[in-house]
């Protein structure tokens, strides 16, 4: 069985115990793919140490994310930029839209999603999504700017059944994580409804973990909840969804 998480901020354990002992868990779980989201243009570092340390088994992104879009975006947008031409990474992310923390920035967030967009076409990458609360604002942006280079992952998707169909429209995948195994978030309903061909799992750690380690520090190991809360709504074996969803991510990110 081989599973990957398509979205871990393991990196933030760059160079310490706890990364060794966290991807051990990990290995010992059969979660030999990890791919890292930047954030900003200061853990551009942690990303690529991590990726240099476990090159077989971690694999970088690079991007801003929305939350990081502040008044000095532009800066940090050069920043990534410019280490996007140093180090080679699997897609352009985490970008996206968030209006849970700070709707004031809504339009320097559209415009840094818009900039990094066309990175990711430039360089027939993926793009790594980041939605909150904005799905309307999202789908307008996907809306204007899908073509046939547009493609990628909407990450920690916790949408309706509409929603979720909209975007497998626009062409992303479905990333599915520790929201499912909760009892009243209605995701389960939602995926049990979606072809498993759509689907990618991830854990988004530290954030976001399944039962029954909610609101504890997540960790890529966890996966292993995910997938076999995946299987269940299927009614198929944790091994089948292990090969789906690895899948999808080897057709996506092209590793």
């Amino acid at each position: 069985m081989l599973l990957t998480d398509t979205h871990t901020h393991i990196y933030y354990h760059a160079g310490t115990t706890k990364l060794q002992e966290n991807l051990q868990r990990c290995f010992d779980n059969d979660i030999k793919r990890l791919f890292l989201p930047n954030v900003n243009s200061a853990s551009i570092k942690p990303v690529f140490d991590t990726a240099a340390a476990y090159p077989d088994h971690c694999f970088p992104m690079l991007g801003l994310h929305p939350c990081d879009v502040k008044e000095n975006y532009v800066e940090e947008l050069e920043i990534i930029r410019k280490s996007l031409e140093t180090y080679k990474v699997y897609a352009i992310g985490e970008i996206g839209l968030d209006l849970y923390w700070d709707k004031s920035t809504l339009e320097i967030q559209k415009k840094a999603f818009k900039t990094q967009v066309q990175w990711a076409k430039e360089l027939n990458l993926p793009i790594d999504i980041h939605c909150r609360e904005a799905f309307t604002e999202l789908f307008e942006l996907l809306e204007e700017l899908h073509d046939d280079k547009l493609f990628g992952i909407l990450h920690c998707f916790t949408g309706s059944l509409e929603q979720a169909n909209r975007a497998i429209e626009l062409g992303f995948a479905l990333g599915i994580g520790g929201v499912v195994t909760f009892k009243k978030a209605g995701l389960d309903q939602v995926v049990k409804e979606i072809d498993l061909k759509h689907i990618v799992l991830e854990t988004d750690a530290p954030y976001l973990a399944p039962v029954p380690f909610r609101g504890k520090e997540n960790e890529s190991s966890y996966l292993t909840y995910i997938a076999q809360k995946v299987a269940d709504l299927h009614q198929i074996s944790i091994e089948k969804v292990a090969e789906i969803t690895t899948e999808n991510s080897k057709r996506i990110f092209g590793i």
